[in-house]
């Protein structure tokens, strides 16, 4: 194979290496991440440009192509996953910076395959320029393993001298191991100079021992029998006389993910390392680990909104995507589609139209979506077709070919149970949008509404169908005139995740962490200058450290406007009273530094019009400050600046950015922000209460543009809830309605009191704030800075996690977020057989399941636990370790507030603190399982469960 076009790629157990005694010299340097449970390591190849490296974190050993863009991103996955870089030995391809400088008289041949030069490894100067002009470079870019590809190309010569060929190779692998101490090779066959070198690789690679790609023929297809014999016999050969891993790798269409999961199960059981992948190695494949795809694509037109943030698509579809576990691409149809579009990581496909996309426009999309149909990717529609679907897609979709009208007046025969969720259906003579399934889809398909007409004709407003499903206008959501408020007919959870084909699976959980929901508090600064309406006209900042801040003592966020309140501002006599204020708020170690930026944008996006500036292009569109001109860093970057020099106490600089106005950045705005170093947060409006009892009125987790994630703040703020500050002003105490229905049925919101420092400057207003906090304390919740709850969503988008073996590997990509929602149908945490798992509670939809470290591993059964483990906890698990079949434990928690924390299966056991015995309070009556519950006066402490021995 001439360069990562040809495929490659694996990875390895520590457990396993300690085996291969030959290998031990290379343990010291190989300290990879702990490996499943399995025996056999996971190993990727990725020689593509478009996945982000992280959606391979699940890997313990990754190899890429090194030239390409997408490796810039490897040291990110290290520790855990190793990634390795490609280098092909004897072949080079003209892309390649350093072939220009290899002389014409070292070339020995042609692959025309691959279109790459041979190179003659009998040249007695090619180690040294293999060395110098190859790995050194990737050697200072932190590589430190090499896969070392087309070992055996030479024989594509007409004439060549095999000896001597063989020894250069293994004088370039022994001046790769003189010049580079701990270099780590994996080489990619090479059979005839592995006696020589064994002792200086550790794993050795195949190509192709069940299926391959056909360069020639540019086919898939099953390898011949005698030549896979042939490879089996060198690769057991390697294994019992090398004592070497060994890596297969074998290529599959990515539309056909039956066919690789069962040629990786395949190559499993003969006792080899798989990754089976696309010809290109430009797809996640499967390894000895199957990664779960958690994205769904989103086809929306941009044309039907502003921009993606007031898009039904966004507004709606995401928050039950996200619930579910899944994170959102959007593709705006008056751009071009996606070519690539495979169940390596997409679990399916959302179209949500209201009317028909540009005509243009339309062809492209009939095409793209039949190809989806034939791939077998799940598809869901929703409103409109977007288009009146032409002969070929209306095959594909199984309706029927002549489009027929309902005659006369139309009866309902059929309503499915996830129809009428918030709002009765409309009447059937307002059913505008009806089908008919041609008789074989007929037969298949399960209608969500169906009807008929005068003539006894059948015809459907939706139904799950062997390919997804679809719901059409007007039975998906039913707008409340005069109001901006609408109602789900659809049961959006149950359509989705039945035309999806949603699997169940541990859903990366941003609401809770140790059994516990979050609580975060962060406050705007809008406000700081106002007088309060209290005796001597306080300033409402001094209103609010005093009554709120230094009273209520868990961690919150304060930012502050910079042109309200520096000296240069828009208030200079009152600016040193301000700053003292802001100066005693930050010293408070409880109060995280936030940024409200220098102005107080109105509308972040001058290229997106909505609302009032549609209306009035006139309209203010930040704070009027004398002279200055929006800018955005000096927004975000100057406004934090000013905080950290003159306000914030040296070493707590400015860690978030609350968004203003329309909380709606660019893309550019995210981006400075990111490269800022700050976190962000704001937008989202999910402001649910019983006056608006929808799920419509939750948002979703973020927004991403540009590759750029904005974060949503959990729930909407007092403006909302006092009708824009028109009152009434104890308005904000409905936001403990939000909190309530964000928690049952489902859990979809941590309990965020949000709101600006005006709240303290009415009586009224002050009042329903302390009713808010004081109903968040009398809960059993675990309290978080709004930074900490940030990464937990930053965290929810990168998560990655795959099947393994009988369990689930789980990887966080920041270590944020460490609580997986385990769903019924998949049972019971096994403590004994999972890694970093520490525990569970039940909740409305499952188990919240507890980890304590970024990476783990969970394996369930039916059964209940014996073993003490923990039920709750106020405060993070910084580390859990048991011993003795897990009648010994010891554990950290690190938290903002006296500790709270309840054990389960441990009353016959002794709980220590340091060096005390703790005394349990009176166990949870409503819990099934025996649960004591204990408190400390402490933030922080060790604990200890020691258990009698059985």
């Amino acid at each position: 194979m001439a360069a990562p076009s040809g495929p490659m790629a694996f990875r390895f157990l520590l457990q396993l290496l300690q085996l291969c005694t030959r290998l031990a010299w290379g343990l010291a340097l190989l300290p990879l991440a702990w490996s499943a449970q399995a025996a056999t390591p996971a190993v990727a190849l990725y020689y593509g440009h478009e996945i982000p490296l992280g959606e391979f974190r699940a890997f313990d050993l990754l190899v890429v192509d090194p030239d390409h863009e997408a490796a810039r991103q490897a040291r990110a996955l290290e520790p855990a996953t190793k990634v390795y870089a490609y280098v092909s030995v004897t072949e080079v391809q003209p892309s390649r910076a350093y072939h220009a400088d290899i002389p014409a008289d070292w070339k020995l041949a042609r692959n025309q395959d691959w279109q790459s030069e041979v190179i003659d490894q009998s040249v007695a100067a090619w180690p040294d320029f293999f060395a110098s002009r190859v790995v050194a470079p990737l050697w200072e870019r932190g590589f430190r393993g090499f896969f070392l590809d087309t070992l055996d190309s030479y024989r594509l010569a007409g004439t060549f001298d095999e000896q001597a060929q063989q020894q250069g190779l293994v004088r370039v692998i022994e001046t790769l191991h003189q010049r580079f101490p701990g270099i780590r090779l994996i080489l990619n066959r090479g059979f005839d100079i592995l006696p020589r070198v064994r002792g200086m690789v550790e794993m050795v690679a195949a190509e192709s021992l069940y299926q391959r790609w056909n360069a020639r023929t540019r086919r898939y297809e099953e390898v011949p029998e005698q030549d896979r014999q042939w490879l089996m016999d060198q690769l057991r050969t390697v294994r019992q006389r090398d004592g070497l891993p060994v890596l297969v790798i074998d290529y599959v269409s990515p539309h056909d993910r039956a066919l690789t999961r069962a040629t990786a199960q395949r190559i499993l059981q003969d006792g080899f390392i798989p990754w089976v992948t696309d010809a290109q190695l430009a797809t996640i494949g499967m390894g000895s680990i199957e990664p779960v795809p958690r994205r769904v694509l989103v086809l929306y037109n941009g044309g039907e909104s502003p921009a993606l943030n007031y898009a039904n698509a966004h507004r709606f579809l995401q928050m039950p995507l996200n619930h579910m576990g899944y994170v959102t691409d959007y593709v705006d149809v008056r751009d071009s589609l996606p070519g690539l579009v495979a169940r390596d990581r997409y679990a399916g496909v959302v179209s949500w139209f209201s009317g028909y996309v540009p005509a243009a426009k339309r062809a492209g999309l009939s095409q793209w979506l039949q190809a989806r149909i034939h791939e077998g990717m799940p598809l869901a529609v929703v409103g409109d077709w977007g288009m009146a679907p032409d002969r070929a897609l209306t095959r594909s979709l199984g309706l029927a070919l002549d489009r027929a009208e309902p005659q006369g007046a139309l009866r309902q025969v059929q309503l499915a149970p996830m129809m009428g969720l918030e709002n009765p259906l409309p009447l059937p003579s307002r059913q505008t949008e009806l089908v008919q399934l041609a008789p074989d889809m007929a037969r298949q398909a399960q209608p969500l509404v169906e009807l008929r007409d005068a003539r006894g004709r059948t015809f459907v407003g939706g139904a799950i169908t062997p390919w997804g499903g679809f719901i059409l206008d007007p039975n998906v959501l039913f707008e409340i005139p005069g109001t901006e408020d609408a109602r789900w007919l659809v049961d959006p959870f149950a359509f989705l995740q039945q035309a999806l084909r949603l699997p169940a699976i541990p859903v990366p959980d941003t609401t809770t962490e140790n059994g516990r929901r979050l609580l975060l508090a962060h406050v705007d600064g809008d406000g700081f200058p106002s007088l309060a309406e209290f005796p001597g006209s306080p300033l409402a900042a001094q209103v609010l450290l005093k009554e709120i801040f230094e009273k209520y003592r868990i961690p919150q966020t304060m930012s502050v406007i910079e042109a309200e309140v520096a000296p240069d501002g828009l208030y200079p006599g009152l600016s040193p009273r301000m700053e003292e204020v802001a100066r005693k708020m930050f010293r408070l170690p409880h109060i995280e530094v936030g940024s409200h930026t220098y102005s107080h944008p109105f509308l972040w996006d001058a290229n997106v019009q909505h609302g009032l500036f549609k209306e009035n292009p006139e309209a203010a569109q930040s704070l009027v400050v004398p002279g200055y001109t929006m800018d955005l860093e000096r927004e975000i970057v100057g406004s934090s600046h000013y905080i950290n020099e003159r306000l914030a106490p040296s070493g707590k600089p400015v860690k978030v950015l609350q968004w203003t106005g329309d909380t709606a950045p660019s893309a550019r705005a995210l981006e400075i922000t990111h490269r800022a170093g700050l976190l962000n947060i704001n937008g989202g409006d999910t402001s649910i209460s019983r006056a608006n009892p929808s799920l419509t009125a939750v948002g979703a987790l973020g927004i991403r543009k540009g590759g750029f994630l904005q974060v949503y703040a959990p729930i909407t703020n007092e403006n909302i809830y006092t009708n824009l500050w028109t009152g009434p002003y104890y308005g904000f105490e409905r936001a403990i309605e939000t909190f309530e229905m964000t928690d049952s049925p489902r859990r979809i919101k941590p309990v965020g009191i949000y709101y600006h420092t005006y709240s303290a400057s009415k009586p009224a207003a002050l009042k329903a704030l302390k009713k808010v906090y004081d109903w968040a304390l009398a809960q059993p919740l675990h309290p978080v800075h709004a930074s900490e709850f940030v990464t937990k969503v930053q965290d929810f988008y990168d998560y990655a996690m795959a099947r393994d073996g009988e369990g689930w590997r789980l990887r966080s990509s920041n270590g944020a977020l460490r609580t997986v929602r385990l769903p019924p149908a998949l049972g019971l945490p096994r403590l004994g057989a999972s890694q970093a798992v520490a525990g569970w509670r039940r909740g409305g939809e499952g188990l919240y399941v507890h980890l304590s470290g970024p990476s783990a591993f969970l394996q369930t059964d039916g059964r209940e636990a014996a073993t003490p483990y923990l039920h709750d906890a106020n405060a993070r698990l910084v580390d859990w370790q048991a011993e003795g079949d897990g009648r010994r434990v010891q554990f950290t928690l690190q938290g903002h507030v006296p500790l709270e924390f309840a054990l389960a299966n441990t009353q016959a056991c002794q709980v220590r603190a340091g060096q005390r015995t703790l005394t349990a309070l009176r166990p949870a009556a409503q819990d099934r399982t025996a649960v004591q519950q204990f408190k400390l006066p402490d933030a922080a402490a060790q604990i200890q469960i020691l258990c009698p021995e059985r």
